[in-house]
């Protein structure tokens, strides 16, 4: 039998996606499934971006260029400026998603065994991506105590060694919604500096702030712009999951010069993907406030349901549509395919991710789960009281 590799063995399942199998079973069994276990908003696609390949005139279907369109890369550097970020379309690399543009970031600034040190919880393919290349993560542990803020900025700098090439952050972040404020911004800047290392922050929630608290882009900070990097993508901004278009942001040109060669070599993103990207970027900002005015009471009916279980902690994120749930089980793994394969109420039950899978230390987050509330608030309310039952009948 030919043997698979050890990198293969050793890539992580999706917490988000490794119960599906159980989810479907229950389905079939005739259970209706709420799903809070994955970040795929409910909120229509802008109609001016369906259209725009509805109405495509295209006779054959071309390979688009490896960086993707300059008309499309134009277009963003308009959209940028709107948030106060000033790129320039060479600054930017078209990629087959945010993933993507993470997994050409990495392959490009980190040789096999660097390492790179991202806060966690953490978006859960961090681990795949990195993985993939051979870069070890170096983990830092943030608290849902303080709502998953920045650790202390000294405990990043008793991790760095010379493999360090990068610290990752997701902000706001994704799995726990926590909004990086511009005095964390600024230590991180002096950190990378110090060090000359990387600092790539996945802004694809860019849009999704609450409370009145704005968004602290890298790259509207002066003195970084050989050491930062955005990964942004289209997928939750526009409701444009299935899409595949993201891109890297930088004006470390030799960065941007090693990414393109990678680009190069798996060819173009999407062509008809593009053209939707680009008629996206047309969308109102009447649309963008309105979603952020549904998923902000959708947080607040979310956190306040959570708040009736007993013994239930919950983080109040600032950003995404996402928080960490602390539950009174010793396994949420367990409790999680458990309410799928054991647990109805009315016919109904609910998936939930694990949070233990946004960790790389072992044993962190064992008794947590992610909740993505991309529901309307009616199903929030619904699904929130299924785990309360849920938890009174695992418990007995």
């Amino acid at each position: 039998m030919p043997k698979i590799s050890s990198k293969g063995k050793n890539m992580p399942e999706s917490p988000i996606r490794k119960l599906v199998p159980y989810a479907e079973q229950a389905k079939k069994n005739g259970t209706k499934v709420y799903h809070l276990n994955i970040g795929q908003p409910d909120i229509k696609t802008p109609e001016v971006a369906l259209n725009a390949v509805k109405n495509a005139d295209i006779k054959v279907l071309e390979y688009a260029r490896s960086e993707g369109s300059e008309t499309y890369r134009e277009k963003l550097t308009s959209y940028y400026k709107k948030h106060n970020i000033s790129v320039s379309a060479q600054d930017i690399i078209v990629t087959t998603g945010g993933s993507e543009a993470l997994l050409f970031t990495l392959g490009s600034i980190c040789d096999a065994g660097d390492e790179v040190i991202i806060p966690e919880p953490f978006y859960a393919n961090y681990n795949g991506f990195s993985t993939a290349n051979g870069i070890k993560v170096i983990p830092i542990i943030s608290s849902i105590n303080d709502d998953f803020a920045l650790p202390p900025i000294e405990d990043f700098e008793k991790l760095i060694t010379p493999k360090t090439k990068a610290i990752l952050i997701c902000n706001p972040g994704n799995p726990t919604g926590y909004l990086y404020s511009e005095e964390e911004i600024n230590q991180l800047k002096t950190l990378v500096l110090k060090h000359d290392i990387f600092l790539i922050s996945d802004e694809v929630y860019r849009e999704f702030v609450y409370d009145g608290v704005k968004h602290n882009s890298i790259m509207t900070v002066e003195g970084l712009e050989n050491n930062a990097v955005i990964i942004d993508s289209v997928s939750k901004r526009y409701s444009m999951c299935g899409a595949r278009i993201g891109c890297i942001v930088s004006k470390n040109k030799d960065l941007i010069q090693t990414t393109l060669k990678f680009a190069q070599a798996r060819l173009s993103p999407p062509t008809y993907a593009l053209i939707a990207s680009e008629a996206a970027l047309e969308t109102t900002d009447t649309y963008f406030i309105e979603v952020n005015e549904e998923y902000l009471k959708r947080r607040n009916t979310l956190i306040q349901e959570l708040k009736k279980i007993p013994n239930v902690k919950v983080s109040v994120p600032k950003g995404a549509f996402y928080c960490i749930v602390e539950l009174p089980v010793k396994d949420a793994d367990h409790f999680a395919q458990w309410m799928l394969e054991k647990f109805e109420d009315k016919g109904e039950t609910v998936m939930v991710a694990p949070a233990s899978g946004f960790y790389s230390t072992p044993g962190s987050g064992k008794n947590q789960i992610r909740i993505a509330y991309v529901l309307n608030r009616e199903s929030l309310v619904r699904a929130v009281e299924l785990i309360g039952l849920a938890l009174k009948k695992y418990q007995a």
